[in-house]
């Protein structure tokens, strides 16, 4: 029966080249928006390496802010004085922004460059983050006057810089080539699984977190990261901005709950994967009207060999059976081309993870079963219109 369908196939394969490329090319998007999702899905359920429940955010806005140790220490000795306030740290900028600030580091000797994502922070960040460690320990007042800076990295970049070894206590320079000064040194005290500073869906790059010392260091951290008593509620803003003006009243202040910026980032980062959905789901419209009017077409031209094969014996459902299975097998076909060109996509690794084995395997997966469904959904018709035809309707057509 197979091998007499593909001859069928074969046979009128002048006719059905158009319908296979369409076929292809509707596989092709299918698969690049299902890859794009499941990938969103995959990032969504990785570690972001902190928590973002009772947090918030205090962005410093000053035209003239200096890295003065004695305002920092102000700062957070009135932020602690607030009943609902448990810690206070201070970074370069928070978390859930579009804010990234990246560089190229590698070993003393220059080789593992790799470029790396990094925000430094005070002392106090970990514990107001909820992180966690995998090994080492968090940077502290021990570490003052350190020849390196003491930094604190992802596992990812520790198994790139570092690739058998441990990474506690390891050293590694600032890769910049235009530098002609001895570049910046860092040591490595600590090890977390993942830090992605801009949410759920932020591909995991090798992140490090170098320790920031108001006072010390050349540039000043803008950014005041609070952990407050689970249930402070919004109202507690207001209290927060008076003892904020109380430290600095001519400069202004922009308070957000980390809660608010996760939720509004993700709507953000969401909307691509929206607009390809929609873009899609046009797609597949215009593909199903294109791909029934077809069928309907080649069962008319068809209704002399179906005449005949019913005048053979060959009941209705065997008819039925035959439509589609010949358009199930015509898109298996195109379905086949299709994948031999993408599996070159991770064989070469040109997307890297954002399009690994899993990925690339769920996302043909989906896209098979769409695209089976949709020419299954567009023969029943033509296929049962087929069906009813009789010899004597066969003898009639011209």
């Amino acid at each position: 029966m197979l091998r007499h369908l593909l001859k069928l196939i074969w046979k009128r394969k002048s006719r059905n080249v158009m319908l296979t490329l369409e076929i292809l090319l509707a596989f092709v998007v299918l698969f690049a928006i299902a890859a794009f999702g499941v990938r969103s899905y995959e990032l969504y359920h990785m570690p972001t390496g902190f928590d973002w429940r009772d947090q918030w955010a205090v962005r410093i806005r000053a035209t003239d802010l200096k890295n003065d140790a004695a305002l920092f220490d102000q700062y957070k000795r009135a932020l602690l004085a607030l009943p609902e306030v448990e810690k206070v740290a201070f970074t370069a900028f928070p978390n859930y922004t579009m804010s990234r600030w990246m560089g190229d580091f590698s070993l003393p000797d220059r080789s593992h460059r790799l470029h790396v994502d990094l925000m430094s922070v005070t002392d106090d960040y970990f514990e107001a983050m909820n992180m966690r460690l995998v090994a080492g320990r968090w940077f502290s007042s021990i570490d003052d006057g350190a020849a390196a800076t003491p930094v604190v990295i992802t596992r990812s970049l520790a198994e790139r810089l570092f690739p058998g070894r441990s990474a506690v206590d390891q050293d590694y320079v600032e890769a910049d080539d235009e530098i002609k000064t001895a570049p910046q040194r860092y040591r490595v005290t600590g090890v977390i699984e993942s830090f992605r500073s801009q949410g759920e869906y932020m591909a995991p790059h090798p992140f490090m977190l170098p320790r920031a010392i108001p006072g010390v260091d050349t540039e000043a951290p803008s950014t005041i990261m609070l952990k407050l008593k689970p249930g402070t509620p919004r109202a507690f803003e207001s209290r927060l901005s008076a003892t904020l003006k109380q430290v600095r009243s001519d400069w202004a202040y922009t308070i957000t709950p980390q809660a608010e910026s996760r939720k509004s980032l993700l709507r953000q980062q969401l909307l691509p994967l929206i607009i390809l959905s929609v873009i899609a789901a046009f797609l597949l419209v215009m593909v199903a009207f294109g791909l029934f009017g077809v069928l309907w077409q080649n069962t008319t031209q068809r209704i002399p060999e179906i005449g005949l094969r019913r005048a053979l014996g060959a009941s209705a459902g065997r008819i039925y059976q035959q439509i589609i299975a010949e358009q199930l097998l015509l898109s298996s076909g195109a379905m086949l081309i299709a994948l031999v060109l993408l599996v070159q996509l991770p064989l070469t690794g040109v997307f890297g993870d954002s399009l690994n084995w899993p990925v690339f395997a769920t996302a043909a997966a989906l896209s098979a079963a769409v695209i089976y469904l949709l020419s299954l959904l567009c023969s029943l018709y033509p296929g049962w219109r087929a069906a009813r035809l009789s010899p004597t309707q066969a003898l009639h057509y011209e």
